[in-house]
Protein backbone atom coordinates (compact mmCIF):
# COMPACT_ATOMS: atom_id res chain seq x y z
CA UNK A 1 0.00 0.00 0.00
CA UNK A 2 1.22 3.43 -0.90
CA UNK A 3 0.65 6.22 2.15
CA UNK A 4 -0.61 8.80 1.25
CA UNK A 5 1.50 11.93 1.54
CA UNK A 6 1.26 15.63 1.88
CA UNK A 7 2.71 17.29 -1.05
CA UNK A 8 3.60 21.19 -1.62
CA UNK A 9 4.13 22.10 -5.00
CA UNK A 10 5.61 25.43 -5.74
CA UNK A 11 4.71 27.71 -8.48
CA UNK A 12 1.36 27.88 -10.17
CA UNK A 13 2.74 27.72 -14.53
CA UNK A 14 2.91 25.21 -16.68
CA UNK A 15 5.06 22.82 -14.45
CA UNK A 16 2.89 23.41 -11.37
CA UNK A 17 -0.03 22.62 -13.13
CA UNK A 18 1.26 19.62 -14.25
CA UNK A 19 2.49 18.62 -11.12
CA UNK A 20 -0.35 19.04 -9.37
CA UNK A 21 -2.53 16.76 -11.25
CA UNK A 22 0.06 14.20 -11.29
CA UNK A 23 0.03 14.10 -7.48
CA UNK A 24 -3.74 14.78 -6.82
CA UNK A 25 -4.74 11.91 -9.23
CA UNK A 26 -2.56 9.01 -7.73
CA UNK A 27 -4.40 10.30 -4.17
CA UNK A 28 -1.82 12.55 -2.59
CA UNK A 29 -2.93 16.07 -0.24
CA UNK A 30 -1.85 18.70 -3.01
CA UNK A 31 -0.74 22.24 -1.47
CA UNK A 32 0.02 24.31 -4.28
CA UNK A 33 1.85 27.97 -3.58
CA UNK A 34 1.59 30.65 -6.41
CA UNK A 35 3.57 33.96 -5.36
CA UNK A 36 1.29 36.15 -7.59
CA UNK A 37 -2.37 36.39 -8.31
CA UNK A 38 -2.87 34.38 -11.04
CA UNK A 39 -2.14 31.07 -12.55
CA UNK A 40 0.41 30.94 -15.66
CA UNK A 41 3.94 31.42 -15.12
CA UNK A 42 5.58 33.06 -17.66
CA UNK A 43 2.30 33.18 -19.45
CA UNK A 44 0.77 35.62 -16.98
CA UNK A 45 -0.29 38.64 -18.32
CA UNK A 46 1.35 41.49 -16.46
CA UNK A 47 4.51 39.43 -17.15
CA UNK A 48 4.11 39.31 -20.73
CA UNK A 49 5.44 41.29 -23.08
CA UNK A 50 3.55 42.83 -26.33
CA UNK A 51 2.90 40.25 -29.24
CA UNK A 52 4.69 37.25 -27.27
CA UNK A 53 3.84 33.91 -29.04
CA UNK A 54 5.40 30.07 -28.29
CA UNK A 55 8.25 29.08 -30.04
CA UNK A 56 6.79 25.51 -30.79
CA UNK A 57 3.97 25.15 -32.40
CA UNK A 58 0.50 24.49 -31.04
CA UNK A 59 0.54 20.43 -30.92
CA UNK A 60 3.66 20.12 -29.22
CA UNK A 61 3.03 22.74 -26.72
CA UNK A 62 0.00 21.16 -24.96
CA UNK A 63 -0.62 18.52 -22.28
CA UNK A 64 -1.38 14.85 -23.62
CA UNK A 65 -5.57 15.34 -22.69
CA UNK A 66 -5.87 19.25 -23.73
CA UNK A 67 -5.12 19.76 -26.66
CA UNK A 68 -5.15 23.73 -27.84
CA UNK A 69 -8.61 24.98 -29.50
CA UNK A 70 -8.86 24.25 -33.30
CA UNK A 71 -9.22 27.95 -33.73
CA UNK A 72 -5.82 29.10 -32.07
CA UNK A 73 -2.79 29.84 -34.67
CA UNK A 74 0.05 27.30 -35.25
CA UNK A 75 2.05 29.51 -33.13
CA UNK A 76 -0.56 30.94 -30.18
CA UNK A 77 -0.04 34.41 -29.32
CA UNK A 78 0.55 34.72 -24.88
CA UNK A 79 -3.22 35.77 -23.92
CA UNK A 80 -4.32 33.04 -25.79
CA UNK A 81 -1.88 30.56 -23.91
CA UNK A 82 -2.69 32.11 -20.84
CA UNK A 83 -6.33 31.20 -21.10
CA UNK A 84 -5.03 27.89 -22.27
CA UNK A 85 -3.72 26.94 -19.03
CA UNK A 86 -6.20 28.24 -17.18
CA UNK A 87 -8.84 25.85 -19.02
CA UNK A 88 -6.60 23.25 -18.14
CA UNK A 89 -6.70 24.01 -14.54
CA UNK A 90 -10.59 24.00 -14.77
CA UNK A 91 -10.77 20.64 -16.57
CA UNK A 92 -9.10 19.62 -14.13
CA UNK A 93 -10.32 21.21 -11.04
CA UNK A 94 -7.07 22.12 -9.64
CA UNK A 95 -7.75 25.72 -8.73
CA UNK A 96 -8.56 24.20 -5.47
CA UNK A 97 -5.14 23.22 -4.56
CA UNK A 98 -3.52 26.41 -4.72
CA UNK A 99 -3.28 29.66 -2.65
CA UNK A 100 -2.68 32.26 -4.53
CA UNK A 101 -0.32 35.36 -3.95
CA UNK A 102 1.80 33.21 -1.35
CA UNK A 103 5.02 33.04 -1.39
CA UNK A 104 7.41 30.82 -0.17
CA UNK A 105 10.41 32.29 2.10
CA UNK A 106 12.75 29.31 2.96
CA UNK A 107 12.58 25.51 3.00
CA UNK A 108 14.17 23.25 6.03
CA UNK A 109 15.21 19.97 6.14
CA UNK A 110 13.48 18.21 8.33
CA UNK A 111 15.31 15.69 10.87
CA UNK A 112 12.37 12.95 10.76
CA UNK A 113 11.79 13.29 7.08
CA UNK A 114 10.23 15.95 4.90
CA UNK A 115 10.70 19.69 4.90
CA UNK A 116 9.11 22.76 6.52
CA UNK A 117 8.15 25.73 4.42
CA UNK A 118 7.94 29.28 5.67
CA UNK A 119 5.02 30.66 3.46
CA UNK A 120 4.13 34.56 3.35
CA UNK A 121 1.09 36.14 2.37
CA UNK A 122 -0.62 39.25 3.17
CA UNK A 123 1.82 40.65 5.55
CA UNK A 124 1.47 37.11 7.45
CA UNK A 125 4.15 34.34 7.71
CA UNK A 126 4.04 30.91 9.05
CA UNK A 127 5.50 27.42 8.39
CA UNK A 128 4.16 23.98 7.50
CA UNK A 129 5.53 20.42 6.63
CA UNK A 130 5.17 18.70 4.17
CA UNK A 131 6.43 15.10 3.33
CA UNK A 132 7.39 15.61 -0.26
CA UNK A 133 8.34 19.34 -2.34
CA UNK A 134 7.87 19.90 -5.97
CA UNK A 135 9.55 22.75 -6.92
CA UNK A 136 7.89 24.36 -10.21
CA UNK A 137 9.41 27.19 -10.17
CA UNK A 138 11.38 26.61 -13.27
CA UNK A 139 14.09 28.72 -15.23
CA UNK A 140 12.32 32.17 -16.06
CA UNK A 141 11.28 32.90 -12.11
CA UNK A 142 13.12 35.58 -11.22
CA UNK A 143 14.37 38.48 -13.38
CA UNK A 144 18.37 38.52 -14.28
CA UNK A 145 18.86 42.09 -13.48
CA UNK A 146 22.21 44.35 -14.85
CA UNK A 147 23.33 47.59 -13.95
CA UNK A 148 25.45 49.79 -15.99
CA UNK A 149 27.92 52.69 -14.59
CA UNK A 150 25.72 55.90 -15.06
CA UNK A 151 22.46 54.17 -15.14
CA UNK A 152 21.42 56.26 -12.37
CA UNK A 153 21.93 59.40 -13.71
CA UNK A 154 20.69 57.85 -17.27
CA UNK A 155 17.26 57.81 -15.56
CA UNK A 156 17.46 60.81 -13.44
CA UNK A 157 17.69 62.68 -17.08
CA UNK A 158 14.49 61.32 -17.98
CA UNK A 159 15.51 57.84 -19.36
CA UNK A 160 14.01 54.26 -18.58
CA UNK A 161 15.51 51.20 -17.85
CA UNK A 162 13.16 48.21 -17.80
CA UNK A 163 13.93 44.43 -18.08
CA UNK A 164 12.42 42.69 -20.90
CA UNK A 165 9.56 40.94 -18.89
CA UNK A 166 8.79 44.48 -17.57
CA UNK A 167 7.60 45.83 -21.21
CA UNK A 168 4.12 45.69 -21.28
CA UNK A 169 2.57 48.57 -22.78
CA UNK A 170 3.95 49.47 -26.10
CA UNK A 171 3.31 53.22 -25.50
CA UNK A 172 6.14 53.33 -23.81
CA UNK A 173 8.21 53.32 -26.77
CA UNK A 174 6.16 55.61 -29.20
CA UNK A 175 8.33 58.69 -30.66
CA UNK A 176 11.34 57.06 -28.56
CA UNK A 177 14.98 56.22 -29.08
CA UNK A 178 14.68 52.60 -27.70
CA UNK A 179 17.60 50.54 -26.93
CA UNK A 180 17.41 46.58 -26.43
CA UNK A 181 19.91 44.37 -25.11
CA UNK A 182 20.49 40.77 -25.54
CA UNK A 183 20.30 38.06 -28.10
CA UNK A 184 17.11 35.94 -27.17
CA UNK A 185 14.17 35.99 -28.99
CA UNK A 186 12.15 38.34 -26.28
CA UNK A 187 15.05 40.56 -26.85
CA UNK A 188 14.58 40.62 -31.19
CA UNK A 189 10.06 40.05 -30.23
CA UNK A 190 10.62 43.62 -28.26
CA UNK A 191 13.03 45.08 -30.82
CA UNK A 192 10.73 44.43 -34.11
CA UNK A 193 6.97 45.51 -31.75
CA UNK A 194 8.90 48.86 -30.53
CA UNK A 195 9.96 49.52 -34.26
CA UNK A 196 6.03 48.60 -35.14
CA UNK A 197 4.67 50.85 -32.55
CA UNK A 198 6.07 54.11 -33.64
CA UNK A 199 9.71 54.38 -31.61
CA UNK A 200 11.72 56.50 -33.39
CA UNK A 201 14.34 54.85 -33.67
CA UNK A 202 15.51 51.02 -32.44
CA UNK A 203 18.82 49.71 -31.82
CA UNK A 204 19.47 46.01 -30.97
CA UNK A 205 22.33 45.62 -29.45
CA UNK A 206 23.88 41.87 -28.88
CA UNK A 207 27.05 39.62 -27.63
CA UNK A 208 27.83 37.01 -30.35
CA UNK A 209 25.39 36.01 -33.70
CA UNK A 210 23.74 32.70 -32.89
CA UNK A 211 21.92 30.16 -35.24
CA UNK A 212 18.25 31.30 -35.66
CA UNK A 213 15.56 29.17 -36.96
CA UNK A 214 12.02 30.81 -39.13
CA UNK A 215 9.20 29.05 -38.26
CA UNK A 216 9.70 27.59 -41.93
CA UNK A 217 12.98 26.11 -43.04
CA UNK A 218 12.38 26.56 -46.77
CA UNK A 219 8.77 26.70 -47.02
CA UNK A 220 9.13 23.65 -44.70
CA UNK A 221 7.21 24.15 -41.04
CA UNK A 222 10.53 23.74 -38.74
CA UNK A 223 8.96 21.01 -36.60
CA UNK A 224 9.08 18.69 -39.59
CA UNK A 225 12.71 18.88 -39.77
CA UNK A 226 14.40 19.61 -35.71
CA UNK A 227 11.95 17.97 -34.11
CA UNK A 228 12.39 14.47 -35.66
CA UNK A 229 13.62 11.49 -33.77
CA UNK A 230 16.13 10.74 -37.12
CA UNK A 231 17.46 14.42 -36.74
CA UNK A 232 18.01 13.92 -33.16
CA UNK A 233 19.96 10.99 -34.06
CA UNK A 234 22.51 12.67 -35.61
CA UNK A 235 23.51 15.04 -32.62
CA UNK A 236 26.28 13.54 -30.17
CA UNK A 237 23.41 12.46 -27.28
CA UNK A 238 24.59 10.68 -24.29
CA UNK A 239 24.98 7.03 -23.07
CA UNK A 240 26.53 5.69 -26.60
CA UNK A 241 27.17 2.28 -26.53
CA UNK A 242 30.28 0.93 -28.20
CA UNK A 243 28.00 -0.09 -31.64
CA UNK A 244 26.48 3.40 -31.57
CA UNK A 245 29.69 5.07 -31.05
CA UNK A 246 30.75 3.13 -34.65
CA UNK A 247 27.50 3.72 -36.19
CA UNK A 248 27.94 7.07 -35.79
CA UNK A 249 31.69 7.40 -36.94
CA UNK A 250 30.54 5.61 -39.83
CA UNK A 251 27.65 8.01 -40.44
CA UNK A 252 29.72 10.75 -39.82
CA UNK A 253 30.28 12.17 -43.62
CA UNK A 254 26.67 12.39 -43.79
CA UNK A 255 25.65 13.74 -40.70
CA UNK A 256 28.10 16.54 -41.39
CA UNK A 257 26.57 17.34 -45.07
CA UNK A 258 23.15 17.44 -43.62
CA UNK A 259 24.11 19.99 -41.01
CA UNK A 260 26.43 21.58 -43.94
CA UNK A 261 22.89 22.18 -45.77
CA UNK A 262 20.79 23.01 -43.16
CA UNK A 263 23.45 26.24 -42.03
CA UNK A 264 23.58 26.86 -46.09
CA UNK A 265 20.26 27.28 -46.60
CA UNK A 266 19.37 29.44 -43.28
CA UNK A 267 22.27 31.91 -44.12
CA UNK A 268 20.13 31.93 -47.57
CA UNK A 269 16.70 32.19 -46.37
CA UNK A 270 17.57 34.92 -43.75
CA UNK A 271 20.53 36.87 -45.33
CA UNK A 272 22.98 36.18 -42.53
CA UNK A 273 25.98 37.14 -44.52
CA UNK A 274 24.79 40.79 -45.24
CA UNK A 275 24.15 41.40 -41.84
CA UNK A 276 27.35 39.85 -40.64
CA UNK A 277 25.01 37.14 -38.22
CA UNK A 278 26.86 34.47 -39.77
CA UNK A 279 27.13 31.94 -36.20
CA UNK A 280 31.10 30.88 -35.90
CA UNK A 281 29.52 27.41 -34.06
CA UNK A 282 28.26 24.69 -36.23
CA UNK A 283 25.10 24.47 -36.07
CA UNK A 284 25.05 20.81 -34.91
CA UNK A 285 26.83 21.71 -31.90
CA UNK A 286 24.91 25.10 -30.83
CA UNK A 287 21.66 23.58 -31.12
CA UNK A 288 20.15 23.62 -27.43
CA UNK A 289 17.00 25.31 -25.69
CA UNK A 290 19.12 28.88 -26.30
CA UNK A 291 18.94 28.29 -30.03
CA UNK A 292 15.62 31.06 -30.77
CA UNK A 293 12.89 31.31 -33.70
CA UNK A 294 13.25 33.67 -35.58
CA UNK A 295 10.58 36.97 -35.22
CA UNK A 296 8.51 37.25 -37.71
CA UNK A 297 9.52 40.64 -39.25
CA UNK A 298 13.43 40.81 -37.66
CA UNK A 299 15.20 40.45 -41.24
CA UNK A 300 12.26 42.92 -42.98
CA UNK A 301 12.98 45.70 -40.01
CA UNK A 302 16.65 45.58 -40.90
CA UNK A 303 17.04 45.56 -43.83
CA UNK A 304 14.39 48.64 -43.97
CA UNK A 305 16.91 50.66 -41.02
CA UNK A 306 14.09 50.80 -39.01
CA UNK A 307 16.11 48.24 -36.47
CA UNK A 308 20.41 48.91 -36.28
CA UNK A 309 22.35 45.91 -35.18
CA UNK A 310 25.24 46.57 -33.09
CA UNK A 311 27.55 43.15 -32.13
CA UNK A 312 28.88 43.92 -28.92
CA UNK A 313 27.21 45.52 -24.81
CA UNK A 314 26.71 48.51 -22.82
CA UNK A 315 29.66 49.96 -21.35
CA UNK A 316 28.34 52.75 -19.35
CA UNK A 317 25.46 55.33 -19.90
CA UNK A 318 27.11 58.44 -20.41
CA UNK A 319 23.88 61.39 -20.03
CA UNK A 320 21.21 60.03 -22.16
CA UNK A 321 23.76 58.60 -24.23
CA UNK A 322 24.83 54.36 -24.29
CA UNK A 323 28.38 53.57 -25.04
CA UNK A 324 28.85 50.38 -26.41
CA UNK A 325 31.97 48.10 -26.84
CA UNK A 326 32.24 48.83 -30.26
CA UNK A 327 32.72 52.65 -29.57
CA UNK A 328 29.01 53.42 -30.10
CA UNK A 329 27.55 55.84 -28.41
CA UNK A 330 23.44 55.91 -29.05
CA UNK A 331 21.27 58.29 -27.68
CA UNK A 332 18.33 56.68 -25.67
CA UNK A 333 15.21 57.14 -24.17
CA UNK A 334 14.44 53.99 -23.08
CA UNK A 335 16.74 50.92 -22.57
CA UNK A 336 15.21 47.34 -22.67
CA UNK A 337 16.97 44.86 -20.89
CA UNK A 338 16.04 41.71 -22.55
CA UNK A 339 19.18 39.41 -20.87
CA UNK A 340 16.53 36.55 -19.20
CA UNK A 341 16.21 35.03 -16.04
CA UNK A 342 18.09 33.88 -13.04
CA UNK A 343 18.31 30.24 -12.40
CA UNK A 344 18.15 28.83 -8.70
CA UNK A 345 16.10 28.02 -5.77
CA UNK A 346 16.50 30.70 -3.99
CA UNK A 347 14.43 29.48 -0.48
CA UNK A 348 16.89 26.60 -0.27
CA UNK A 349 19.55 27.00 2.10
CA UNK A 350 23.25 27.26 1.05
CA UNK A 351 24.05 24.24 2.60
CA UNK A 352 21.65 22.18 0.46
CA UNK A 353 22.18 24.19 -2.27
CA UNK A 354 25.88 23.06 -2.20
CA UNK A 355 24.74 19.85 -2.61
CA UNK A 356 22.35 20.33 -5.51
CA UNK A 357 24.77 22.96 -8.05
CA UNK A 358 28.46 22.07 -9.10
CA UNK A 359 31.39 24.76 -8.74
CA UNK A 360 30.77 25.67 -12.25
CA UNK A 361 27.37 26.26 -11.94
CA UNK A 362 25.77 22.45 -13.43
CA UNK A 363 23.09 21.18 -11.50
CA UNK A 364 23.23 17.81 -10.05
CA UNK A 365 20.04 15.84 -10.81
CA UNK A 366 18.98 12.64 -11.95
CA UNK A 367 16.87 12.70 -15.16
CA UNK A 368 16.86 16.64 -14.46
CA UNK A 369 14.26 15.80 -11.96
CA UNK A 370 15.64 14.77 -8.43
CA UNK A 371 19.16 15.13 -6.10
CA UNK A 372 20.23 12.02 -4.40
CA UNK A 373 21.22 13.82 -1.43
CA UNK A 374 18.13 15.91 -1.12
CA UNK A 375 15.67 13.37 -0.24
CA UNK A 376 11.78 14.10 -0.25
CA UNK A 377 11.89 17.00 -3.12
CA UNK A 378 11.93 17.27 -6.87
CA UNK A 379 11.98 19.34 -9.86
CA UNK A 380 9.17 20.09 -12.76
CA UNK A 381 10.28 21.78 -14.92
CA UNK A 382 14.36 22.14 -14.92
CA UNK A 383 13.90 19.80 -17.84
CA UNK A 384 13.73 22.91 -20.21
CA UNK A 385 13.00 21.86 -24.06
CA UNK A 386 11.38 22.73 -27.09
CA UNK A 387 8.42 20.29 -25.69
CA UNK A 388 7.58 22.85 -22.86
CA UNK A 389 4.29 21.44 -21.66
CA UNK A 390 5.08 17.64 -22.68
CA UNK A 391 8.29 17.88 -21.01
CA UNK A 392 6.86 18.94 -17.36
CA UNK A 393 4.01 16.06 -17.80
CA UNK A 394 6.05 13.72 -18.23
CA UNK A 395 8.80 14.54 -15.52
CA UNK A 396 5.73 15.22 -13.08
CA UNK A 397 4.19 11.66 -13.76
CA UNK A 398 7.70 10.71 -13.69
CA UNK A 399 8.34 12.47 -10.24
CA UNK A 400 5.36 11.28 -8.47
CA UNK A 401 5.59 7.52 -8.68
CA UNK A 402 9.80 8.17 -8.12
CA UNK A 403 8.25 9.70 -4.83
CA UNK A 404 6.24 6.61 -3.97
CA UNK A 405 9.00 3.85 -4.99
CA UNK A 406 6.60 2.93 -7.98
CA UNK A 407 9.02 3.27 -10.39
CA UNK A 408 9.57 -0.06 -12.69
CA UNK A 409 13.38 0.48 -12.45
CA UNK A 410 13.81 2.46 -9.49
CA UNK A 411 17.41 3.56 -8.90
CA UNK A 412 19.67 3.27 -6.32
CA UNK A 413 21.63 6.38 -4.61
CA UNK A 414 24.89 4.84 -6.42
CA UNK A 415 22.84 4.59 -9.65
CA UNK A 416 21.90 8.42 -9.65
CA UNK A 417 25.08 9.27 -8.56
CA UNK A 418 27.00 7.40 -11.57
CA UNK A 419 24.51 8.88 -14.18
CA UNK A 420 24.87 12.10 -12.88
CA UNK A 421 28.76 12.30 -12.89
CA UNK A 422 28.57 10.71 -16.30
CA UNK A 423 25.93 12.88 -17.64
CA UNK A 424 28.24 16.10 -16.47
CA UNK A 425 31.27 14.39 -18.23
CA UNK A 426 29.53 14.46 -21.60
CA UNK A 427 28.24 18.44 -21.02
CA UNK A 428 31.58 19.24 -20.11
CA UNK A 429 33.73 17.25 -22.46
CA UNK A 430 31.70 16.07 -25.43
CA UNK A 431 28.49 18.45 -25.97
CA UNK A 432 29.45 22.07 -24.30
CA UNK A 433 26.11 23.55 -25.66
CA UNK A 434 24.42 21.29 -23.23
CA UNK A 435 25.61 23.48 -20.22
CA UNK A 436 22.73 25.80 -21.06
CA UNK A 437 20.80 26.62 -17.90
CA UNK A 438 23.14 24.82 -15.50
CA UNK A 439 22.98 21.72 -17.59
CA UNK A 440 19.04 21.52 -17.64
CA UNK A 441 18.37 21.62 -21.28
CA UNK A 442 17.03 18.39 -22.37
CA UNK A 443 16.73 19.93 -26.51
CA UNK A 444 17.23 18.43 -28.88
CA UNK A 445 17.46 15.16 -27.25
CA UNK A 446 13.48 14.99 -26.75
CA UNK A 447 12.64 11.55 -27.63
CA UNK A 448 15.68 10.19 -25.96
CA UNK A 449 14.81 11.65 -22.47
CA UNK A 450 11.30 10.46 -22.83
CA UNK A 451 12.29 6.82 -23.34
CA UNK A 452 14.68 7.22 -20.69
CA UNK A 453 11.06 8.57 -18.10
CA UNK A 454 9.17 5.99 -19.94
CA UNK A 455 11.31 3.10 -19.46
CA UNK A 456 12.01 3.51 -15.68
CA UNK A 457 7.71 4.28 -15.10
CA UNK A 458 7.41 0.95 -16.48
CA UNK A 459 5.30 2.02 -20.18
CA UNK A 460 4.66 -1.27 -21.97
CA UNK A 461 3.86 1.29 -25.10
CA UNK A 462 7.06 3.71 -25.80
CA UNK A 463 6.37 4.29 -29.31
CA UNK A 464 4.59 4.94 -32.69
CA UNK A 465 3.37 1.33 -34.12
CA UNK A 466 4.45 2.96 -37.54
CA UNK A 467 8.17 3.02 -38.03
CA UNK A 468 8.56 6.02 -40.46
CA UNK A 469 6.18 7.84 -38.52
CA UNK A 470 7.88 7.39 -34.94
CA UNK A 471 10.95 8.09 -37.12
CA UNK A 472 9.77 11.24 -39.21
CA UNK A 473 7.17 13.11 -37.48
CA UNK A 474 7.31 14.96 -33.95
CA UNK A 475 6.28 14.10 -30.53
CA UNK A 476 2.54 13.44 -30.32
CA UNK A 477 0.61 14.62 -27.48
CA UNK A 478 -1.98 12.53 -27.56
CA UNK A 479 0.47 9.17 -28.59
CA UNK A 480 2.34 10.24 -25.23
CA UNK A 481 -0.78 10.15 -23.46
CA UNK A 482 -1.12 6.76 -24.74
CA UNK A 483 2.12 5.77 -23.54
CA UNK A 484 1.56 7.26 -20.26
CA UNK A 485 -1.78 5.22 -19.49
CA UNK A 486 0.06 1.73 -20.47
CA UNK A 487 2.62 2.32 -17.13
CA UNK A 488 1.31 0.27 -14.22
CA UNK A 489 -1.43 2.70 -12.38
CA UNK A 490 -2.07 3.04 -8.64
CA UNK A 491 -3.07 4.69 -5.86
CA UNK A 492 -2.16 6.29 -2.53
CA UNK A 493 -4.50 5.67 0.25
Amino acid sequence: MVTRKKVAVIGGGISGLAAAKAFDERGHRVCGFERSHDFGGVWELSRSYPDVQTQSPKDLYCFTDHPMPDDYPEWPKGPQVHAYLHSYAEKHDLGRLFRLNTDVKSMDRRAEGGWTLTLEAGGHEWTEDFDFVSVCTGQFSDKNILTHPGQEEFVTAGGKVMHSSEYTDPAVVKGKSVVVLGGSKSATDIAVNAAKNGASQVTWVYLEPVWRVPYFVGGINFKRILYIRAQEQQFNTWGKSGLQRAIAAAFKPLVWANFRGLETLLKAQLGLKKYNMVPKTPIEKDVSCSVPIVTPGLFEKLKSGKIKPIQGTYVKYDGKDIVMTTGDRVQADVSILAVGWKLGVPYLPDSEKAKLIEDDGQYRVYRLAVNPDLPDMGFVGFNSSFCTVLSAEMIANWLVRYMDGQLANMPSQQDMNDNIEMMLDWKRNERPAAKIYGGLCSAPFHFKHFDELLADMGATKKTRSNPLAEQFSYPNHAAYGQYLASTPQYQAG
